[in-house]
């Protein structure tokens, strides 16, 4: 089965809202074994919509179409699917009724425009909106199912969850798909490609390996459809094993893990305790670690020392040793380490100091240059790295860099 994903709204197409229902959709329909051939963002013009089901329409077994099904007057779907299938609109008694009960339940008043939110082409099947007053529809037309969903994300996954996963499921065989993503840090893809030249030349022919970067993360997704997925799970062992062989400080955990929730699962079992002195990364660090919820069990807090005064004045830091060589140094990310474990209690501390950028760099220390320095008990490690990029490029890696380096710490893989 193949899909087109239809994304309507002006506030995308202008920047104003990022889309994030076409990346969860495509990720929910890729796990049915569905192909998404193509995504689109369309404006709230009837004939933008129009000329856009033309296009696709009997080209895709399913059309998955989100937004303009609000109660305003740019929201205009609705009326543009009633002309294009030329059906009426109409009253459904069951959605009005749920209108009805949602405003009351919560002492609003109804007004026109909720009230024509029951309205439908009657050509449709309705699906109930158990999570707002938007219901979804289903038409078909040239063997093309096209389904049409709030722009909500919330709403629209509801829909998705209760009414149409369980339905492209059951009506379509689909192929049997199984993905496992292995999550790395430390290296570039163009590298991390070359070392794992051999690996990936011996996999089957049944298994594809996709890599998927962002600033700081490579992650490496294997896929294995259809004639081995029966055995997929057993394939996928071997293979990953084989990895774990080549890149084993590299590998930070399995599908889709943060490495700020691999560091936390790590020291909550070692029952452990963390803190962070941060200079270049500003807090990053910080705001990482507690994203993830249940950190207070582990973090206990972080100095912020831009100030060289800070650094000295909080952290202990040697001010003769800042003359002398730099804020950006060695000894300099092992003191404040030193102090901010001594200031805060912890059994680990992660300490960053650096030139993230756009200005301060010099020939010795340019843009990108980051200290980082991790301490576990009596252990400790200091390494400096050169990143390039913005100023939040170099943040955000220096950031995924420091939690790997303390993992690698707690595991001694250093």
């Amino acid at each position: 089965m193949r899909c087109a994903i239809i994304t309507i709204g002006d506030e995308i197409l202008i920047g104003q809202v990022t889309d994030t229902n076409a990346v969860w959709i495509s990720q929910q329909l890729n796990a049915l074994g569905v192909q998404v051939g193509e995504m689109v963002t369309v404006s709230d013009e009837a004939g933008q919509i129009t000329s856009t089901l033309d296009r696709y329409m009997g080209r895709y077994d399913l059309l998955i179409m989100t937004g303009g099904l609000g109660p305003t007057r740019d929201d205009i779907t609705k009326q543009t699917l009633a002309a294009y299938f030329h059906s009426n609109m109409v009253t459904h008694p069951e959605v009005l009724e749920k209108i009805t009960t949602f405003f009351k339940e919560r002492g609003r008043s109804m007004i026109e425009s909720n009230l024509k939110q029951a309205d439908v082409p009657e050509v449709c099947r309705v699906l109930m909106n158990n999570h707002g007053t938007a219901p979804g529809m289903w038409f078909e037309k040239e063997g093309t199912i096209l389904i049409s969903l709030p722009g909500v994300p919330y709403e629209m996954k509801g829909l998705m969850e209760d009414h149409v996963i369980p339905e492209i499921n059951s009506r379509n065989k689909v192929p049997h798909v199984v993905h496992r993503t292995i999550m790395t840090q430390g290296v570039p893809e163009s590298y991390l490609a070359v070392m794992l030249r051999d690996w990936e030349s011996a996999l089957p022919e049944c298994v594809k390996l996709a890599y998927l970067p962002r600033p700081g993360i490579v992650r490496l997704r294997l896929t294995v459809v259809d004639k081995c997925a029966s055995d997929a799970e057993q394939i996928l062992d071997v293979i990953i094993g084989k990895l774990l062989d080549i890149i084993p400080e590299h590998i930070f955990g399995y599908d889709d893990i943060t490495l700020e929730e691999s560091l936390g699962d790590l020291l909550r079992e070692r029952g452990v305790t963390l803190a962070s002195a941060e200079s270049c990364t500003g807090g990053n660090i910080a705001r990482m670690i507690t994203s993830v919820p249940g950190s207070s069990a582990y973090y206990t807090g972080s100095v912020i020392a831009y100030e060289n005064r800070i650094k000295s004045g909080v952290l202990g830091v040697d001010p003769s040793l800042i003359e002398e060589k730099g804020a950006v140094c060695r000894e300099v990310v092992e003191q404040m380490a030193c102090g901010v474990r001594d200031a805060l209690g912890t059994d680990t501390a992660i300490a960053t100091s650096g030139i993230a950028g756009p200005d301060g760099g010099t020939d010795e220390k340019p843009v990108g240059t980051i200290w980082i320095c991790v301490q576990y008990r009596e252990k400790s490690f200091a390494k400096k790295y050169r990143f390039g990029g913005s100023r939040e490029r170099i943040i955000d890696q220096a950031s995924h860099a420091a939690l790997q380096l303390l993992r690698r710490l707690l595991l001694s893989n250093l």
